[in-house]
């Protein structure tokens, strides 16, 4: 083992969580209320309208823990408008009046206004019935919303097709499930509540509101979903943004707006889960508990709308706001995460050595260590402008070059076992020349999403052999380019976020008339030549309409479905559209994982509403600074690599150290697999052959694809067969996500490095930069030193040193190059060596 310590170095557990400060109305602000009521104002919009209230205390200028009912009162200045029970305020005749809250020696009022109580109020299948089997969990996936129901009884994924559960519920088993004469007869009602056997469980108690809603639907003779019915358009959650302690509770109230609009308090009927368990937990009544420090979010559901209820928790640090005044800042970068950092009481650790910096930098800019000699230039440059000149250097190079074209190639799944020897060859060349030429990412998706011709002459056809179904092609394209997965409305409307069934099959409409003439089979036969086209006429049909959907980009209006033009034209323009919300973010989300280690949304390609960012507002600054860059990647990893948050040192302080998501210091990353082994390359001067690939149900085929000497991050075949790139988590390019890509720990990974054919061959090898030093006659000391710096960009430290050569002396002078041999391999398996800091 390597004398030094290697126990300095804090590998945090990657984990993501979310979002900005944002204050509330600048009039509460002004106030500087001790406690506020929520809702501000309460409209009700008939006889049966209620509303939720919740009184919360104030910290920061916001909202913070809600007050116990018992240190509260509040009343109803005219119940004959309105009264109020328990925390609920209900409608009892037309008019407007106040709640009047008192805290203390405080009070505050909250206009009420009531109307339509005169009106006949009639339940709705669409909001209201669906609403309560839907927090019942009748219709989710575990029960009767599974692909074939449960017992005879199916329903849709969460009520997304109204229509159809109407038929279910109302006409299927010769219509039993409801009882007009005697509601509480209907299986509906006697199921759920266990009046008659039920294998789900109690679900409903025959005391609540909601039995007494579905009664009165039935008893109403179970009225239709109809087009007329009032269409919800979105929710809200209150409070938005919270600042809270641990131990304290927050009330989420949610607030449903109708197209008709009503604004109905939903809070009873909404499906809440936490985004981060380690900041908050929630009820099912909608009550957050603070659980730990850092930002984190409620997600609510209701009737297929999403939204998120953010929380801040301080850590408990006392930091002194002198260290964010004085604390350097190149960029908004630096801005927006000391806001941050500030606001969480975390004090950002101090900038790493230039060291540090020039292994860091080059290892994630170009994926390969920094040279002797490249170290010794760079120590020569003035020490004011040294970081700056070599981050130039660094995006103008060659290896830039390779290694973000197999970065992409990763994304863009070119993988031997799905593509025909030439079309890989064909396609990776398309990417390092767009690469190469700088292409703004922009471009560069545009022209694979409308690529047509020969997939030996354009290489960006080769992404329509990889997805041949438009189904398959809309998925890949929305994962690889928007970090969206859709994959889920395929069958129906997403569970969890805002796409519909529809939008779904309108969007894989506009690949409808995608077409290809010769291969489109695995990479063992033929030439591989295949000619992509668009044709004139075709749509996709809806399994569940037998219709097509009219082709249109998610939340974009349709186009005409007769043109003749390539839809997908229209499809590219709206997708790298500047003001399109996901495409910006997504590649800026992508870039950025790359130097830190974790997308400011984790996992890298989900950036669903349901997944927040670990800093809402550095995520849109960084991508509205891409797009004013003209989507250009370097000039956005240019300012990532120039920020005082990249040069941060990575060993965490005691105000820092509980935090790994907020970016007070850098944190160390493993070496991706092939960078990983071309540094071992790189140190040891030896290189590795890769000669073999891998087809599916055949033996491993010698190739002369690669000259000797290529290095792992050149290979753009994922089907070339290695154990080390295996062992340490290649991504095989199987499925468009970053999650095929793995860098946890194993045993087998500490087995190989230790007696697998990859290390010890090479350090055993006649021709190693160890072998050609002895045979040189270098001093130990001398060589120790050197291989310090070819792997770790610095000397020894000299109490390092010294016992690495005490541990030398033990060996024999026969035995001399075998222990210069055992104090290479302790460096290269170091977690100094195998870890980016």
């Amino acid at each position: 083992m390597l004398p030094f310590n290697q126990s300095r170095f804090r590998f945090p557990d990657p984990r993501w969580i979310l979002a900005p400060l944002v204050l509330l109305a600048a009039t509460a602000a002004a106030e500087d209320l001790k406690f506020e009521v929520l809702p501000r104002e309460i409209k009700l919009d008939s006889g049966e309208a209620r509303q939720r209230v919740s009184v919360v205390t104030r910290r920061n200028e916001m909202p913070s823990a809600m007050v116990s009912p018992s240190d509260l009162q509040w009343t109803v200045k005219d119940e004959s408008v309105a009264t109020i029970e328990g925390s609920l305020v209900r409608a009892v005749g037309n008019g407007v009046t106040e709640l009047v809250v008192q805290v203390g020696d405080e009070t505050r009022s909250v206009p009420i206004v009531v109307r339509g109580v005169e009106a006949d109020h009639r339940w709705s299948f669409r909001n209201d019935v669906q609403s309560i089997l839907a927090k019942a969990g009748c219709n989710a996936g575990a029960c009767h919303g599974a692909l074939a129901g449960k017992g005879g009884f199916k329903l849709s994924l969460r009520g997304y097709d109204s229509d159809q559960d109407f038929f279910t519920i109302t006409r299927e088993a010769r219509g039993r499930r409801i009882e007009l004469a005697d509601p509480g007869r209907s299986l509906l009602l006697a199921k759920p509540t266990g009046a008659l056997p039920h294998k789900g469980g109690l679900r409903l108690d025959p005391n609540s509101r909601d039995y007494q809603i579905l009664a009165e639907w039935i008893a109403s003779g179970a009225p239709r979903p109809t087009s007329s019915d009032a269409r919800l358009t979105g929710i809200r959650v209150l409070p938005a943004v919270a600042s809270l302690a641990p131990g304290e509770q927050s009330q989420i109230l949610v607030q449903a707006n109708y197209d008709d609009g009503r604004v109905v308090d939903v809070t009873h009927w909404a499906q809440y889960s936490s985004t981060d368990e380690t900041v908050a937990s929630v009820d099912q009544d909608g009550v957050a508990t603070v659980n730990g420090a850092g930002e984190g979010a409620v997600l609510v559901w209701f009737g297929s709308k999403v939204a998120l209820a953010r929380m801040t928790v301080p850590f408990e640090y006392e930091v002194d706001a002198e260290i964010y005044e004085q604390a350097p800042q190149r960029n908004f970068i630096d801005h927006e995460n000391l806001q941050q950092l500030q606001t969480l009481h975390l004090r950002p650790s101090p900038r790493c050595d230039d060291e540090t910096f020039l292994r860091r930098s080059t290892l994630d800019t170009i994926g390969r260590l920094p040279t002797p000699e490249q170290r010794q230039q760079f120590l020569a440059w003035d020490p004011r402008t040294r970081r700056d000149q070599w981050i130039e250097r660094l995006l103008a190079s060659e290896d830039f070059v390779a290694y973000w074209a197999y970065k992409w190639s990763d994304l863009l799944l070119i993988n031997g076992t799905r593509l025909r020897p030439v079309a890989v060859k064909t396609y990776y060349d398309w990417v390092y020349q767009r690469v190469k030429q700088n292409q703004p990412w922009d471009e560069f998706v545009r022209e694979i999403l409308t690529a047509t011709g020969r997939s030996d002459e354009n290489g960006a056809t080769n992404f329509y052999a990889l997805h041949q179904t438009p189904e398959e092609m809309t998925e890949n394209a929305c994962q690889a380019f928007m970090g969206l997965s859709i994959g889920c409305a395929k069958c129906h409307n997403h569970p969890l976020e805002k796409w519909t069934n529809d939008q779904y099959y309108s969007m894989a409409n506009l690949f409808a008339r995608v077409r290809a003439k010769g291969w489109g089979g695995d990479g063992r036969n033929g030439d591989g030549i295949r000619t992509l086209y668009v044709a004139a006429t075709g749509d996709l049909i809806q399994p569940t309409t037998g219709k097509p959907q009219p082709p249109a980009p998610l939340d974009a209006p349709p186009v005409e479905s007769d043109s003749s033009e390539d839809r997908r034209e229209v499809l590219a323009a709206w997708m790298t559209d500047p003001d399109n919300p996901y495409f910006a973010r997504a590649i800026t989300n992508r870039v950025w994982a790359n130097f830190f280690g974790r997308g400011l949304v984790e996992s890298v390609d989900d950036l669903r509403l349901s997944n927040p960012a670990s800093n809402e507002s550095l995520l849109d600054s960084s991508s509205r600074h891409l797009v004013d860059a003209g989507f250009d990647l370097k000039q956005l990893m240019r300012t990532i690599l120039q920020s005082e948050t990249y040069q941060r040192s990575s060993r965490p302080l005691d105000q820092n150290r509980a935090e790994d998501r907020y970016h007070s210091r850098y944190y160390p990353k493993r070496l991706m697999a092939e960078v990983l082994l071309d540094s071992i390359d790189q140190v040891l001067e030896t290189s590795t052959t890769f000669n073999e690939i891998a087809f599916p149900g055949a033996d491993r085929q010698k190739t002369d694809f690669y000259d000797k000497g290529t290095r792992a991050i050149e290979l753009y075949d994922a089907a070339v067969n290695s154990y080390f790139l295996q062992t340490f988590g290649r991504n095989p390019r199987e499925i468009t996500c970053e999650c095929e890509r793995s860098e946890e720990p194993s045993m087998v990974q500490v087995l190989h490095l230790s007696n697998g054919e990859t290390l010890n061959p090479k350090l055993a090898a006649d021709h190693n930069v160890v072998s050609r030093l002895v045979a040189e006659g270098t001093p130990e000391r001398e060589i120790i030193d050197r291989l310090f710096v070819r792997a770790l960009a610095r000397k020894p430290e000299p109490g390092e040193r010294k016992r690495i050569l005490a541990v030398l002396n033990e060996y024999s002078a026969e035995e001399r190059i075998t222990g210069l041999r055992d104090a290479a391999w302790s460096i290269l398996t170091s977690t100094e060596f195998t870890f980016n800091h």
